[in-house]
């Protein structure tokens, strides 16, 4: 069983983190996901950065750069982690969009991810209908999960489409902004989430965007599996670089 199947069946709330590749420094990748998993992090989401990264706010966006600056590449994040399941063995997800992926070779990209112990992925720009009908079989082939976004206009029946190709979990956006644009959740989001919870959909869902303590964590895990964090903890590192990092979750929980 996929690693992120296998964690979403244990009886607690499951805190994601994500972070950019080469980000402070080109060389710090490994060493951000052996600190998150010792700190008790269930979900490592892994940014492959991109010179358009279209959902990202300000504060990924500034990641993603200065990890482009620093000299990450797809190859170069795919030697970093070659070695990284003989230390770490919680799910990992790399998180990018398909320009890069369509460069390296589709096939290419989810053979190497499955060599190195990559479950699943997100492509926030890949339609799930060219997925369902193009790259789908290539995915399960490779024993990829590939996870889908839904937002608060996304209607029931796109929602029930993604539902239907989806095996691990959706990835629920609590608003139609960009990441790390929001603080704290109001009536509309909480709404929201119950509304997507009441359709009893068969994949789980984690909550992100606007996620950055432990207050707006327990809000977004009130009616879903689990939530992700990702700019508040780029601003964690770009404040106190990778030292701190058990600090940043234990706040959280």
């Amino acid at each position: 069983m996929n690693r992120i199947n296998q964690k979403l069946q244990e009886d607690k709330k499951i805190l994601s983190i994500y972070f950019s590749a080469g980000y402070p420094n080109l060389n710090d990748t490994v060493q951000i996901i052996q600190d998150l998993e010792k700190s008790g992090v269930d979900m490592i989401e892994i940014g492959l950065p991109f010179s358009d990264p279209l959902a990202d706010g300000p504060t990924i966006q500034a990641s993603s750069t200065q990890a482009l600056h620093n000299g990450m590449t797809t190859q170069i994040l795919f030697d970093q982690l070659k070695d990284i399941r003989q230390s770490v063995t919680i799910p990992l997800v790399i998180m990018g969009y398909f320009n890069p992926m369509l460069q390296y070779g589709v096939e290419n990209f989810c053979k190497k991810c499955a060599e190195i112990g990559i479950d699943g992925l997100i492509i926030p720009d890949l339609p799930v209908d060219v997925y369902a009908e193009q790259y789908k079989a290539t995915f399960d082939k490779y024993g990829l999960i590939n996870i889908f976004l839904i937002t608060p206009q996304t209607s029931e029946e796109r929602i029930r489409f993604i539902d239907s190709v989806s095996d691990g979990f959706i990835y629920m956006v609590s608003s139609a902004s960009v990441t790390g644009s929001q603080s704290g959740f109001g009536n509309t989001q909480e709404t929201y989430f119950k509304r997507i919870a009441d359709m009893n959909l068969k994949n789980p869902q984690v909550v992100g965007f606007g996620i950055n303590n432990a207050e707006t964590f327990n809000q977004a895990t009130q009616f879903a599996k689990g939530a992700i964090i990702g700019s508040a903890f780029i601003t964690h590192l770009t404040a106190n670089g990778i030292g701190k990092i058990g600090e940043f979750v234990k706040a959280i929980r």
